[in-house]
């Protein structure tokens, strides 16, 4: 009879374990931000970008973001295509293990569009990114981005195409 309770209370104990490993996943800041920031915009305008740096401590994907200001928040790509930037849509970023990963006006970033209300310099937007690693297991990461007129340190700047008359 002990050696049934021994092994039943290991059995528990293994299973608590795994479940307090993938809860950690699910809660654990895994992705250090920097840089972050949205950019302001004025009355009208329905799209802005919002940027920054990540760094994984362990290869992760960005699979989706979201924000309670936007009736649309998605993960975005320019590239040239020719002699033409085009912008699209992407299902995920990469996110390898120990390499800051950019996003910027330019190239990769986070859309949000339908804004529902205007994104005014010096304020704060809430934003969760969805981090899914190699297992397939997905965690949110809550991000508070401030606003500004330009990245940190650079001077104005245009819109980089998240301009009102934006189209995709």
């Amino acid at each position: 009879m002990k050696i049934f309770n021994f092994y039943s209370l290991c059995q528990t104990c293994l299973a608590a374990l795994s479940l307090a490993a993938v809860s950690a996943f699910a809660q654990a800041p895994a992705v250090k931000v920097a840089g972050a920031w949205a950019r302001a915009t004025v009355a009208g305008q329905q799209g802005s970008g919002a940027f920054m740096s990540l760094t994984a401590p362990s290869a992760l994907k960005l699979v989706g973001v979201s924000s309670p200001v936007a009736g649309v928040a998605e993960l975005h790509e320019m590239k040239m295509e020719g002699d033409i930037m085009r912008m699209r849509s992407v299902p995920a970023i990469d996110l390898p293990a120990g390499t800051s990963v950019q996003l910027k006006p330019g190239g990769f970033h986070v859309m949000l569009m339908d804004l529902k209300t205007p994104l005014r310099k010096d304020t704060q937007i809430p934003l969760t990114l969805v981090l899914q690693n190699a297992q397939g297991q997905t965690s949110q990461m809550k991000v508070s981005v401030p606003v500004m007129l330009s990245a940190p340190g650079a001077a104005a700047a245009g819109h980089g195409g998240h301009g009102a008359g934006h189209k995709h």
